[in-house]
Order: structure tokens, then sequence, then C-alpha cells
């Protein structure tokens, strides 16, 4: 078997030097974790030097990033958006609408749309399941897979309050829950030094901004591992290919709330 790298781009949506993303990967030969690059921080720039070194050419290579790809409305949210915002604030969450009078963001203007073109992946999650080699792009949302990746992120309010930036709701206690979930997937994994570097993090008394987006950068990483290594039930996709889509992890409840929030709507959701 070829070799599968997988890769966690939390993008920060815009390209202000003095608030990158990150990004981190992994990867895979045989089933089993040959590789981990640990989470850094990164511009746009920066992400396709960090993609083109890691990847290897005989091989099947996923993004999984933490950012719209597909934005054709000019107001308000994408159907997408519309359907899982409704689990997101049972959560106690939000969604950010994503539109193209977003300056700076999905403008044309936006860094993310040259970067795609330079970048040149493919975006067909279903093919990138199976696919056996090529590069592969993906919109996931990482606090749309707390809730899958650990049954106590799942509840009325229960999403964890995590981002340092926010000091008025941050909880630490929050911060350790996340990182030792993280941890506890990478382990299922078989990926120790991922689970390492999320057990670490867990560690830390003062974690900063940056260090939640190097956090949400490994947490794209588990989505984009679980999309492809495990069983299709295990996650969802909703939405499509011409408005808008998201891939996330699926917990069976997770799994019966969004069905429920999409019926009626239109909006593919599976």
């Amino acid at each position: 078997m070829a070799r599968e790298t997988f890769i966690g781009f939390d993008s920060a949506w815009t390209d202000k030097p003095q608030a990158p993303g990150a990004i981190c990967a992994m990867v895979f030969e045989q089933g089993r974790p040959i590789e981990f690059h640990e989470p850094r921080l990164a511009s746009f720039a920066q992400a396709l030097e960090f993609i083109e070194q890691v990847r290897h050419p005989d091989g099947l290579t996923l993004v999984a990033l933490d950012q719209p790809t597909i934005v054709p409305n000019s107001t308000s949210l994408r159907p997408v958006e519309r359907v899982v915002a409704s689990l997101v604030s049972w959560l106690g969450g939000g969604v950010q609408p994503s539109n193209t009078s977003k300056r700076g963001m999905f403008c044309k203007d936006a860094p993310i749309w040259p970067f795609l073109a330079a970048l040149g992946a493919v975006e067909l999650p279903e093919e990138a399941r199976t696919a056996r080699d090529g590069l592969y792009l993906m919109e996931v949302f990482p606090a749309l897979a707390l809730p899958s990746l650990s049954p106590e992120f799942f509840g009325r309010l229960a999403a964890p309050r995590y981002n340092p930036k926010n000091r008025s709701k941050f909880r630490h206690s929050d911060w350790v829950r996340v990182a030792q979930a993280a941890a506890a997937q990478f382990e299922q994994f078989g990926a120790d030094k991922g689970a390492s570097w999320c057990r670490e993090q867990a560690e830390s008394l003062k974690p900063s901004k940056a260090d939640q987006d190097r956090l949400d950068a490994m947490l794209c990483l588990l989505v984009g591992m679980t999309w492809r290594m495990r069983p299709r039930s295990a996650s969802m996709l909703v939405g499509d290919l011409a408005e808008g889509y998201m891939v996330f992890p699926a917990s069976q409840a997770v799994r019966e709330r969004i069905t429920r929030a999409a019926h009626g709507s239109g909006i593919v959701a599976a």
C-alpha cells in the first residue's frame, strides 16, 4: 500500500502576519504511522510550502482545511451552515457565516482563492476515501467534530470553552479536556507521537491563542484520518460541491440531530 499523508490546516481564514494559522501532518504506511510533523504556525504561503515538503508523490495526500472552500453566496449563511448551526447552537457554540461580502475572507481578493489555485488539489471528498494516490482537499469544522470525538462534549451547552483569546469564557479545564480527548483519538490510530503532543498541551498552564490554533490543526488532522481510515458511517458529509459542504466525524447522536435538521431542507446529509 502506498503512503497516506494527512494534513490538518487551521488557516485562520485571513492572512494576517500577526495572526497566522497552523498546520500539521501525519504519514502512514501499511496503516501504521511513520512520520509526525507537529503543528506549527503558518501563513497560506507557508502552508503551501509545508504541504509540498511532506507529501509523497507515490501516495495519497488529504488536506483537511478548517475554512470554507466553496462560497457562492453574497450574503447570509451557506445552506450547510444553516443545517449544522442547529446542533452547534444547541451545544452552546456558533457558526460564523461565510459569504463573499466578507472582505479578506471570501471576497474576490481573499487569500483562500490563490491558495486553492496554487495547491491544485482535487476537492472530491468521497473519492478521497478510496483513491490510491493524488492530492485531495476537503473542508472540515473542528468545533463540529468535538461532540463526536468525545461524548462529554455532546449535550445542551456542552461545547468546551477552550479559546484562550476569549478570556471571559475560557475555561482551563475545557482546554485540558479537549487536548486529552484528541490524545485519546490519536492513540486509537496508533499515532503515539500525536497523542504525546496533545498530552503535553493538556499540561500547559497558560495556553495562548496560537496554542489553540495548533490544537485545532490537530483536530483537523483527526477529521481527515477518520474520514479515510474508519468506516464511512463514522463520518458525515453535509452539503454539496455547488453551495458548500462540511465533513466531520459523526457519532450516532450527532448523526441523528444533523439528519433531523437537514430533513425537508433539500440539503444532503449522509
